[in-house]
């Protein structure tokens, strides 16, 4: 009687656990992914992906009337600073080009595969992500031209907010419109 219990139990939750488990293999792959392609710029500057990020930023920057140049740092810094209208005001660094964001939100929609739509919502997600992030990034520096008393609280807590409340908006996105549809089909 106990067997049936656990079995009974275990079928209420095998849709989660599926959807929990394809979520951390994606996760794991994908960051290992990323990690070997990072291994590959070590000590070598910027990597491409942050260093073609920090050119768009440049190129909104310069949209909006703030001139702005990139200055390399030491390649064992691994990063670029933004020369903005006269003054060092922030600099690039690998984290700043948001993959890792973008690997948690993919690893979080994958695990709801949902046919041909998966791979739309992925690609329209990530797109919508980087723009997310090339604006965030000349956002703050232009904060930190304009208003540098507010650098802490932009860069800690008002900026950091726009890409990970864009992230959890897509997902509310997904959720709403393909995922329970996913949970009710692996559930019958």
């Amino acid at each position: 009687m106990e067997i049936g219990i656990f079995t009974a139990m275990f079928s209420d939750f095998k849709p989660v656990l599926k959807v929990l488990l394809r979520f951390i293999i994606f996760y794991v792959v994908m960051v290992l992914g990323y990690q070997l392609y990072l291994n590959g710029y070590a000590n070598s500057g910027l990597d491409p992906i942050s260093t073609w990020v920090a050119e768009q930023t440049v190129f909104v920057q310069e949209a909006l009337g703030y001139p702005t140049v990139l200055v390399p740092g030491k390649p064992v810094e691994e990063t670029t600073w933004f020369y903005v209208s006269e003054q060092y005001v922030s600099r690039m660094v690998e984290g700043c080009n948001v993959i890792s964001v973008m690997i948690l939100f993919l690893a979080f929609i994958l695990a709801f595969f949902k046919e041909g739509k998966t791979f739309v919502f992925a690609a329209v997600g990530i797109v919508v992500l980087h723009i997310m992030n090339v604006l965030r990034i000349a956002g703050l520096n232009i904060l930190l031209v304009e208003f540098p008393q507010y650098s802490k609280i932009g860069h800690d807590y008002l900026f950091p907010a726009i890409i990970y409340g864009t992230v959890v908006v897509l997902w509310l996105i997904w959720i709403k419109y393909f995922a329970i549809e996913t949970m009710a089909d692996e559930n019958s």
